[in-house]
């Protein structure tokens, strides 16, 4: 099962995408900003939601052992 912190993290960074092309399109430099931002801070909720699924795999692995 996908973390919420993966799908929550995608969300995050489309939103920054549709953000950031709004500021370029505007020309306001700190709505671009702030869609690089949340960029970031979506791709890092995603990757620490992978983390978790890799480690939880790694657990179910385990005790199938």
């Amino acid at each position: 099962m996908v973390d919420k912190d993966r799908i929550e993290g995608s969300g995050r960074k489309i939103a920054g995408d549709l953000k950031e092309g709004a500021g370029r399109v505007l020309g306001d430099g700190k709505l671009q900003a702030e869609g690089r931002a949340d960029q970031t801070a979506g791709k890092t909720q995603n990757f620490w939601g992978s983390l978790k699924d890799m480690f939880r795999g790694d657990r179910s692995r385990d005790r199938r052992m």
